[in-house]
């Protein structure tokens, strides 16, 4: 399956494919040096594969972890680059999950102001949510994705061969983002994630929540408008995860999504919303300081002024914005974390 996603700069292609890393050469261009970033947690097998595509090749691995998506490791990047010689035609790609894309897309955006960059997505999270759309960064000072830019691929490779090497816990971190997607936006597919086998559909739900998000980010490249609706939950998470992070709970951001989920649903989509993150084996609630969950959240990007832009889940298939002063939104959280 190849979907096209159209940018202000034109379109680039998002195949999903079992086996088709072992074809990358004929969707990428390859016949160059090509910069890999990679993390130590991803299986070697799949970066000799993209390398052995590629006229030549420098790889540069991080450690596995939110840890590594610092200016630290864009820096080591960046100067890593520079000491072999790489020039404005050649490339970066990365293959891994979302901090290696989101850290080797803000890299190629800022090397000789902007390289090509290709993106292999190896976890369910990246491949049906951080790999579309052309947002990188790094965090800073505690706050998550404070740095970046907006620079999306020359094209992805999606192949769900590479997600047969993930642990079941990975496998629904990944899977949170598709049910975000799919009870805001796509009641059928939140049902074939319901009522049907998850790990038999995986290819037909990964598909599902990139023509979600190809929808959501064609109307709204830069989140001015619609493109807010991916922030559900996500108001929560990030602040969860902050704060996870800090207290050595290893947290990772998808289970982050599924508890930040649930405040800002109605009691009817909560209904439907729990059963299929706890068959997901995803948690549901958190015992955590309602006061450093809202102090993460004041540094959040979707907080204007005094007021904080909130997505919530009506029902299923139904959202809503809604602009609310801090204060409310203070009260809101300490009433739930502290029920």
């Amino acid at each position: 399956m190849i979907i096209s996603v159209k940018t202000r700069d034109g379109e680039y292609p998002i195949i999903i494919e079992k086996g088709a890393l072992n074809r990358a050469g004929e969707v990428f261009k390859l016949d160059r040096r090509c910069f890999i970033v990679t993390d130590d947690g991803v299986p070697e097998q799949y970066v000799k594969t993209l390398a052995a595509q590629c006229k030549e090749s420098v790889v540069f691995k991080i450690k596995a972890g939110e840890e590594s998506k610092t200016l630290d490791s864009f820096s080591a990047g960046l100067k890593m680059m520079l000491e072999y010689g790489f020039t404005r035609s050649d490339c970066v790609a990365a293959v891994g999950g979302g901090v290696v894309g989101d850290l080797a897309g803000f890299i190629a955006s800022a090397f000789m102001r902007g390289v090509d960059f290709y993106n292999v997505p190896t976890t369910v999270l990246a491949q049906v949510d951080s790999s579309v759309g052309g947002k990188t960064a790094v965090n800073f000072e505690g706050s998550k994705n404070m740095i970046g830019a907006f620079y999306p691929p020359r094209a992805v490779l999606i192949d769900p061969e590479t997600l047969k090497t993930l642990p079941q816990r990975q496998i629904s971190n990944g899977l949170a983002e598709a049910v975000k997607m799919a009870a805001c936006m796509d009641e059928k597919l939140f049902s074939l994630i319901e009522n049907g086998d998850v790990y038999k559909n995986l290819e037909e739900i990964i598909a599902g929540s990139v023509m979600i998000k190809k929808h959501v980010v064609e109307q709204d490249e830069r989140e001015r408008g619609l493109r807010r609706l991916l922030n559900f939950g996500h108001t929560l998470a990030h602040a969860i995860e902050a704060e996870s992070i800090r207290g050595g709970k290893t947290l990772y951001h998808g289970e982050c999504v599924a508890i930040g989920m649930l405040p800002l649903s109605s009691e009817k989509a909560r209904a439907r919303l729990v059963p299929v993150l706890k068959k997901l084996s995803l948690p549901t609630e958190l015992d955590i300081d309602a006061e450093k969950i809202l102090d993460a959240t004041l540094h959040d990007k979707k907080k204007n002024g005094e007021n904080i832009t909130l997505v919530r889940l009506k029902d299923i298939g139904k959202y809503e914005f809604d602009t609310v002063p801090f204060d409310e939104w203070e009260h809101e959280v300490k009433g739930w974390f502290e029920k």
